[in-house]
């Protein structure tokens, strides 16, 4: 059984992964920023509809690897039984690559459209390909190899960015080798990866009925959080499919630009979430709930003071890609995202997992996409109003993190409806500000609530910068 992390194990995983993220950010910011400046509108738009739904490939796996998640990610790599995690691997293989092989064929006899063909093809290759590079980061999270996982992300961002740069640079303007460019990224490094993770890859594996009752284990046991995770990634997704099936490509593109820079400042939360999923699973369960605590309003007082970069954002944007500039509207209502979006991601999935709640979870991810889909299919086929939906997107997230925070107090025994309160006060005040007063006036009355929120929490932001440099000198952080 691997020991507790300690602070400064932690600090130096913190800072290797925040690392990969500096990566992953500009990565993002080619993709959000340069990309859409030098391809036209409907091949950005097309480009879009294949990462909106190559990001579902992960459904794929049927919970295998979050199974693995949640019974081996309190073992060191030296103790894990690799001959029985191969096996997993192996099936996992077989299993996708026969999917690939049936979307490939789906697309060629049973679809006209050519471009819809050729975005079918591609998330079909999408589900071999990225399931094989989750399972290669899933294994080195798990056993805390954080610098080995670090390396990964690098050379995986880099190398799509890298192809996409070299795009851009010789003029390609067709959507699908951007997507091909994301699809070479997970490919290259998951096979360059398996020789630092031979373990995982090479080497006997267990019978094939002992691999099967082996695999059942692990979907039993992940099937909930997969479903879990993808049903809260569906709150968004979701409302980008209602946007992409009842309107056309440029309206499309233009929320797929907003939710792409809201995206981009959610990067950094996922650094944070690979470290601290290992950490609180070899966490005294005592020290969970003050921990939480100071976490929680590390990450809303970082994300809110965040927001106010919104507004000079807008004028450089305006100016760099004028031909979005409707969706900076949109990206006005859907910012304070990343706020309740990095709190449940970061926080509540973190500790709702670690207390092996996974089908509390899964009750109020399916209640909130349920009532998201509702609100959603209002908004495009009874009211025909984009404004609605966007808007039910982030009432529907606070709805989310709000519910998840409630069961998470209840467990650690932490009341939070004061910062409920204010935190959804902020929020409107953003949103309501960005709406009906000029862009300057907007920030203004903004900067104003910013400076109340930190008059309210002077004192966790003194002790947020104090626990800081104590993580950071090695000592204990209680």
């Amino acid at each position: 059984m691997a020991t507790k992390i300690s602070g400064r194990k932690f600090a130096a995983n913190l800072i290797i992964s925040l690392a990969a993220q500096a990566v992953s950010i500009i990565t993002s910011f080619v993709l959000g920023f340069i990309v859409p400046k030098f391809i036209d509108e409907y091949q950005y738009s097309y480009w879009q509809i294949y990462v909106l739904y190559v990001g579902y490939t992960g459904v794929f796996q049927f919970g295998l690897l979050d199974g693995l998640v949640l019974r081996y990610s309190q073992y060191n790599y030296d103790e894990i039984d690799k001959p029985r995690v191969r096996s997993q691997f192996n099936i996992l293989l077989a299993f996708n690559a026969v999917c690939t092989i049936a979307g490939c064929l789906i697309s060629s006899f049973f679809i006209d459209s050519c471009v819809t063909a050729v975005i079918v093809v591609l998330v079909s290759v999408g589900i071999t390909v990225k399931n094989i590079f989750g399972y290669t980061s899933y294994t080195f999270q798990i056993t805390n190899r954080i610098t080995q996982y670090a390396g990964l992300i690098i050379v995986q961002r880099a190398t799509y960015a890298l192809i996409v740069i070299i795009l851009l640079a010789c003029g390609v303007n067709d959507f699908y080798w951007y997507c091909i460019a994301d699809l070479l990224g997970d490919a290259f490094c998951s096979f360059v990866w398996s020789f630092f993770n031979r373990g995982m890859y090479f080497g006997k594996i267990y019978p094939a009925a002992e691999a099967f009752k082996e695999c059942w284990r692990n979907v039993s046991s992940g099937m909930m959080l997969m479903v879990a995770n993808f049903s809260s990634i569906l709150l968004i997704s979701a409302a980008k499919m209602f946007v992409q099936w009842n309107w056309d490509e440029l309206v499309f593109g233009q929320v797929s630009f907003s939710f792409s820079v809201s995206n981009v400042f959610l990067t950094f939360v996922t650094a944070l979430s690979v470290v601290l999923f290992p950490s609180l699973k070899r966490m005294n369960e005592g020290d969970l709930p003050e921990v939480y605590k100071k976490i929680r309003n590390a990450v809303s007082m970082l994300l809110f003071f965040v927001m106010i970069f919104y507004f000079p954002g807008c004028w450089i944007l305006e100016i760099w890609l004028p031909n979005y500039s409707e969706s900076l509207v949109f990206l006005g209502v859907l910012l304070p995202l990343i706020i309740f979006s990095a709190k449940v991601n970061l926080l509540t999935n973190n500790y709702l997992k670690a207390y092996r709640r996974e089908r509390t979870m899964l009750v109020i991810n399916i209640i909130s996409v349920l009532v998201g889909i509702v609100l959603f299919a209002v908004g495009a086929y009874v009211l025909c109003n984009l404004d609605f939906i966007l808007y039910s997107v982030v009432a529907v997230i606070i709805a989310h993190s709000v519910c998840s925070e409630i069961i998470v107090s209840l467990i650690i025994k932490k009341n939070m409806t004061a910062d409920f309160i204010i935190e959804i006060a902020i929020t409107v005040v953003f949103v309501v500000s960005v709406r009906l007063l000029t862009r300057w006036w907007a920030c203004l009355a903004y900067g104003c609530a910013l400076v109340v929120y930190f008059v309210i929490y002077h004192r966790s932001l003194a002790e947020l910068f104090g626990n800081i440099g104590r993580l950071f000198a090695g000592k204990k952080n209680s």
